[in-house]
C-alpha cells in the first residue's frame, strides 16, 4: 500500500484463499478502504465449494496485468502461495479438458478418503507429486484418472510458456516473526473471526475447499462449542507459524537469487524506503 501511493499500481492478490468470498477476516484480505483506495485483483473470485488451481488463478492474474498495462498501472503482485507465483512466471502446462460430470463424481468418492490414502493412490498414479498437500493431491488423481495421462507428464510434454517475467521482494520480521503472527491473530480474533466461522458454517458444507485456509477448521470448531476459545487460539497459532516456516523455506530455495531483494521490515519505516527505491529502479529497468 505505501508503494500503492506513490506509484500507479494494480495489486493482485496471489494468495490462494482470499480466492473465495466471504471468507475474509481469517485470509486477512485488504480492507473495504484499501480496496477503494487502490484497484485489487484475486481477491472473491470463486465460490466457496469451488476448487481452485494455480493454472486457473494464473490465467486470471494474466487477464489482470493486461488490464492494468493498458490503464498505465503497473502489475504488483503481493502474496503467498508459491505455486501460483511459479505458475504465472514459470511454464505451466496446458490445462487438459475434463468432464464436469465424471469430475463431480470422483470428487464426491474422493472428498471423505484421509489424506494419507490419496498419497497411497499418488504414489501410484503420479509419485512425483506424492509429497504434496492435500488439494494438489485431489489434482493428482483427478486429471491421471480423468485423462489418462498424470500432471507430471503433461508439464513434460504441453508446456505453456510464460509470458511475464518478475522481480521479487521480501519483507522479511526476522526475529519479530513470531510475535507478529501472535498479535496477527489476536486481531482477526478481536475482529470477529469465530462469529464469521460462525455465519459460514451455517451455509458453506465442512468439506469447501474454502475451509482449508490456515485456521478456519479450528474457527469453526470453537464456533460450534467443541473447542474453547484459548485451546482454539493456541491450534491456529502453532498451524499458522508451521505455514509460514513452510513459506520462508519456499521463498529461500525456489526464488532465483539474482532477482530477488530482501527488506527487514522491523523498523517498519526504513522497510518502506527501501522497498520504494527497490519498486522505482526495478521498474526504471
Amino acid at each position: 500500500m505505501a508503494i500503492a501511493a506513490r506509484h500507479p499500481v494494480l495489486i493482485v492478490s496471489a494468495d490462494s484463499r482470499q480466492i473465495y468470498r466471504h471468507f475474509d477476516i481469517g485470509t486477512a484480505k485488504p480492507s473495504s478502504a484499501d480496496q477503494r483506495l487502490v484497484p485489487h485483483a484475486g481477491i472473491d473470485i470463486a465460490d466457496p465449494m469451488e476448487r481452485f488451481n494455480a493454472a486457473r488463478w494464473a490465467r486470471v492474474a494474466e487477464d489482470a496485468a493486461d488490464a492494468a498495462r493498458a490503464q498505465g498501472l503497473m502489475p504488483l503482485i503481493v502474496g503467498g502461495t508459491g505455486l501460483y507465483l511459479r505458475a504465472l512466471f514459470e511454464p505451466l502446462f496446458h490445462e487438459p479438458a475434463l468432464d464436469p460430470e465424471a469430475r463431480r463424481a470422483l470428487e464426491a468418492e474422493l472428498v471423505a478418503r484421509p489424506t494419507s490414502e490419496l498419497q497411497r493412490w499418488v504414489a501410484r498414479l503420479d509419485p512425483p507429486r506424492a509429497h504434496l498437500g492435500r488439494t494438489q493431491l485431489l489434482r493428482a488423481i483427478e486429471v491421471a484418472l480423468l485423462t489418462g495421462v498424470p500432471i507430471s507428464t503433461w508439464h513434460q510434454e504441453a508446456p505453456r510458456p510464460a509470458r511475464f517475467a518478475a522481480r521479487y521482494l521480501i519483507a522479511d520480521a526476522g526475529d519479530q516473526l513470531a510475535s507478529r503472527l501472535l498479535e496477527r491473530l489476536d486481531t482477526m480474533l478481536d475482529a470477529g473471526w469465530i462469529d464469521e466461522a460462525r455465519a459460514l458454517a451455517a451455509c458453506v458444507p465442512p468439506e469447501a475447499p474454502a475451509w482449508n485456509a490456515t485456521g478456519y477448521a479450528t474457527a469453526r470448531r470453537i464456533a460450534e462449542g467443541s473447542l474453547g476459545v484459548m485451546a482454539g487460539r493456541e491450534e491456529i497459532l502453532i498451524s499458522t507459524r508451521q505455514y509460514a516456516k513452510r513459506q520462508r523455506t519456499w521463498l529461500r530455495h525456489q526464488l532465483p537469487a539474482n532477482q530477488t531483494a530482501r527488506v527487514d521490515t522491523r523498523v517498519m519505516t526504513h522497510a518502506i524506503d527501501e522497498a520504494l527505491g527497490w519498486w522505482t529502479e526495478e521498474t526504471n529497468t
